[in-house]
């Protein structure tokens, strides 16, 4: 049995109708290919007007796995757009910003990128004559869609997938001195079936400028031959313990171990030696928890060190049996020689995501931390007038979640797109609660519409993809306490097997909530954590009562409102939900909107709410602030009385 929610117009799904050119572009040169110029809008934000070549996202860009040397090879690359079957390009058409889309005004290209072109990148680096390591790993933190690195000529792999990072071991490719990088990009957008979330090719109402190649940071890293490759640490506050599994990068001996330390404002608060490749616990007794009111994280050390190897071993053979308690204990008993071969630095939230009775209403309700908590969030899109995808930098990206914390939300919805890892970082330390979308991808005709009686047919190499991507995504991004839901599916776009896809986003990371269709249509047995509609009518509808999940409105609102100087199309009519004709309407609309969700979450028990949206978005006029971040349509502290009573006795 399927139910559904709202369906948006037919025209806004499929992108129908015309694109007209307007506003500022960048002329491309003329013996070049590719769609022309990209339109670049009028605005920007006063973060993208300070970007620089010298300045472009500089932080550490891993930080949930960090060390201490690096190298950042953001800047100003070489950049060509030929013909997909053409050779390698001769000579080059100009430079190019990175980590910015080649469609973006930061790149300082601003050209489309069709799905018969191929874009060049070229730059050199030379390694420092001390760099510490046997290995040189290069970093991609996301390229779209699909890469081929080459170095000094030669070939060092290919990646298909548009959000997630990637590395390669370069170091048989090397050599003294200067060393030329190559990385060749291709881009179907939206005429595949790929991931990609909104962006298309036709710009227009609920859909977006295309982005392809390079949209996040290109970094070198040294490590020695057998180094750590992935560490993931899951709390468990009910026991007072921390779940650590290490995963080393190549085979071990007994000897090879790790040593893990979770440390409390640099005091040693638990510690113990696990073999590689293995999984230990560390002991956290009166944990101090972590929630938006109190983002409170604790630091954790792992260190690749070498052990006497322990002895031990049944029914007579040699060695500790694997992946036992005995190994386990005795491994944690080892003796540490020598100094250690590889350290990452990482962190920890000791906070759990469940749900249960919540004994003021007696529905079924989120908790964080066993408590009933209202999520009031918002729908984030998280792009950028000047950078598309990419945040014009990191105090841009801390700028929008600083903004829904003064103004009463305490969670957001990151929508169909994923962020450098350096944004979750921040939400984690700013204190709010992020439901993590899988980035949507489908044929025009794979959007499952109200009344379909069963989902979409895809090819078995686009369920690969998209099931390979959402755990590439799961795998980069559990490590933060911040995320506490998986979307797994967004309206119907591309849903083709809820059971399956939750299902695989579930067997990942059972620490977090699984939502397996944002809106539409709800797959009975999907095994979706909560049943979520969405809403656009002027006083939102009340999901029906479930009595085995919460009910969240996974999207209302949709009160737009321009306000001159300060939109991206200045010659279209944007009006897509609702529409105000100045601020006391915009006021007066968000209120009933917004007070019946208090409503629903007194007398219905509604779990929690996603107001659509963050920010302004292209064609989209409905944020609570507008796309280049200069004004809020409301003051933030009137967002946050309005939302008091969500809180009151929590």
């Amino acid at each position: 049995m399927f139910r559904s929610s709202l369906l948006l117009g037919v025209a806004l799904i499929l992108g129908i109708g015309q694109n007209a050119a307007y506003g500022q572009t960048v002329s491309p040169p003329a013996a070049s290919v590719g769609g022309g110029p990209s339109y670049v809008g009028p605005i920007m934000t006063r973060w993208g007007k300070a970007v620089t070549a010298e300045n472009a996202w500089r932080s550490y860009p891993r930080p949930q796995l960090e060390r201490d040397t690096w190298m950042n090879l953001n800047g100003h690359w070489d950049y060509a757009i030929r013909p997909a079957n053409a050779p390698r390009p001769e000579t080059m058409d100009g430079k190019i910003l990175v980590p910015f889309a080649v469609e973006s005004r930061l790149s300082g290209v601003a050209r489309k990128l069709l799905p018969g072109d191929r874009l060049w990148y070229k730059r050199t680096f030379a390694l420092p004559a001390k760099w510490p390591g046997q290995r040189t790993l290069l970093h991609f933190g996301a390229v779209d869609f699909e890469a081929t690195v080459l170095v000094n000529g030669a070939v060092v792999g290919s990646h298909k997938g548009g959000s997630d990072p990637f590395n390669f071991d370069v170091t048989a490719y090397l050599r003294p001195g200067d060393n030329e990088l190559v990385v060749q990009v291709t881009d179907p957008t939206s005429t595949g079936d790929q991931p990609r979330g909104k962006q298309t090719l036709d710009p227009q109402g609920i859909w977006y400028t295309a982005v392809s190649g390079i949209w996040q940071t290109v970094w070198l890293e040294p490590v020695a031959d057998l180094h750590i490759a992935d560490l993931r640490a899951v709390p468990d506050i009910d026991k007072g313990e921390l779940t650590i599994d290490v995963a080393l990068s190549g085979t071990t001996t007994p000897a090879d171990a790790v040593r893990v330390t979770a440390l409390d404002k640099g005091k040693v608060i638990a510690s113990t030696v696990m073999r590689g490749n293995r999984q230990a616990k560390l002991k956290i007794p009166g944990a101090r928890l972590w929630s938006p009111d109190d983002p409170y994280l604790y630091d954790l050390m792992a260190e690749l060190v070498k052990v006497a190897p322990p002895q031990g071993g049944a029914g007579g053979r040699p060695g500790l049996p694997p992946m036992t308690t005995e190994e386990r204990q005795a491994y944690a008993k080892a003796s540490v020689v020598g100094e250690p071969s590889d350290s990452v630095r990482s962190y920890f939230g000791m906070r759990k995501i469940s749900t249960g009775i919540d004994p003021r209403t007696g529905k079924m309700a989120l908790l964080l931390n066993n408590k009933p908590l209202f999520q009031n969030g918002t729908l984030d899109q998280g792009w950028w007038p000047e950078s598309l995808l990419t945040p014009p930098s990191e105090e841009a990206a801390r700028s929008d979640i600083v903004f829904l914390k003064k103004a009463g939300f305490n969670m957001l919805r990151k929508h169909i797109k994923v962020e450098p890892a350096r944004y979750y970082y921040d939400a984690d330390r700013l204190g709010i609660l992020i439901w993590q979308d899988m980035p949507s991808g489908a044929l025009g005709d794979q959007a499952v519409r109200r009344g379909s009686e069963w989902q979409a047919t895809f090819s078995s190499a686009g369920m690969a993809q998209y099931q390979q991507e959402m755990a590439r995504m799961i795998g980069a991004l559990r490590a933060f306490p911040s995320i506490v839901m998986w979307v797994t599916n967004n309206e119907g776009w591309g849903q083709y097997d809820a059971k399956t896809v939750g299902g695989i986003a579930k067997s990942m990371d059972p620490s977090r909530l699984v939502n397996t269709a944002s809106g539409w249509l709800d797959v009975a047995d999907s095994g979706s954590d909560v049943y979520d509609i969405h809403t656009y009518e002027e006083v939102p509808l009340t999901p029906g009562q479930q009595a085995d999940r919460p009910i969240v409105t996974g999207e209302y609102g949709g009160v737009g409102l321009p306000v001159p100087g300060h939109v991206w199309f200045t010659d279209r009519d944007a009006r897509i939900y609702q529409f105000a004709t100045d601020t006391e309407d915009f006021r007066r609309r968000y209120r009933i909107k917004f007070d019946a969700i208090v409503r629903q979450a007194k007398e219905n028990g509604l779990s929690a709410s996603v107001y659509t949206e963050t920010t302004d978005v292209e064609g989209e006029l409905n944020g609570l602030l507008t796309y280049d971040r200069m004004v809020e349509k409301l003051p933030a502290e009137e967002y946050a009385r309005m939302a008091g009573p969500l809180f009151i006795g929590k």
